[in-house]
């Protein structure tokens, strides 16, 4: 949904959209990217202004997006890094993409925990979570 500067519905100043449901314009014109950095940065903004405006500031203020960089995964051991001042592809970046997801999750078990899963699928080339479908003689 495209929203106004400040992250409100156009039309609903009292209705702020956020993450990948928002389209809104960085200054040079291009789309802020539907991503969890941006949305991370989209709901600070948000809580922000709503507590300026429970103080009595009703003034809206634009969303600036700040880029940190780029990251994504290539397929199985390799990916792509681009934070600007460097560049990396394969098999380093890939173990980097796996450190800063890690890093970024919350408390130190859900960390544990991703790290062993990932451990153990990087070891061993099995997922320790499976997918249950019904079998083939479901016709429905």
């Amino acid at each position: 949904m495209l929203v106004e500067p400040d992250l409100t519905v156009p039309g609903s100043p009292e209705i702020f959209v956020i993450g990948d449901t928002a389209h809104v314009l960085r200054p040079d014109g291009k789309p802020v990217p539907g991503v969890a950095p941006s949305a991370k940065q989209e709901g600070k903004h948000v809580a922000t202004t709503i507590k300026a405006r429970l103080a009595g500031d009703g003034a809206a203020r634009p969303f600036r997006y700040k880029h940190a960089g780029d990251l994504a995964t290539i397929g199985k051991w390799s990916a792509a890094i681009d934070f600007g001042w460097i560049k990396l592809t394969g098999w380093l970046a890939w173990w980097l993409w796996g450190i800063a997801h890690i890093y970024f999750l919350i408390d130190f078990r859900n960390r544990l925990a991703v790290s062993l899963s990932w451990l153990w699928i990087y070891f061993t080339g099995q997922r320790s979570a499976r997918l249950i479908t019904q079998g083939d003689d479901d016709k429905s």
